[in-house]
């Protein structure tokens, strides 16, 4: 029951997720091709919407759910890091036409093959985890 709140959030978020159409990978497609605005105009409103909500976090110091204030430390920017990063997570995208979140909302949508990317996602983060104090950071 404690994290109720969260799967109801999770549910929501795929169900906006769908009606919105950002797990097809048609409209993917055509991101990438530049052929269409529809994921540009998503993914601005969601960092738009990002950039909302931390600012509200750091205003009236919001707590997590174990009651600690949230608090954003700010890292150095390294372009090593961010590009490797950025192209694994690209071509990740690239190959299984669905970003991290989406994928489970894929496969609550009856696109079974997505437990092969959520299988390898998880192995991924696995492996990061196992290997991350001999990556640059």
């Amino acid at each position: 029951m404690k994290y109720l709140k969260f799967i109801l959030l999770g549910i929501l978020f795929g169900i906006v997720a769908t009606k919105s159409e950002i797990i097809s990978w048609y409209r993917i497609q055509e991101m990438f091709r530049f052929e269409s605005f529809h994921m540009y105009g998503v993914i601005g409103s969601a960092v738009v919407l990002g950039v909302i909500i931390v600012a509200l976090i750091k205003q009236y110091k919001l707590k997590n759910i174990q009651g600690d204030v949230i608090q954003f430390n700010p890292k150095a920017m390294s372009v090593p890091r961010y590009l490797i990063g950025g192209t694994i997570f690209g071509l990740g995208w690239a190959m299984t036409g669905a970003c991290p979140g989406p994928m489970f909302t894929l496969v609550g949508n009856g696109v079974l093959v997505m437990l092969v990317a959520v299988a390898f996602a998880l192995l991924g983060t696995y492996v990061y985890g196992l290997l991350r104090d001999k990556l640059p950071h």
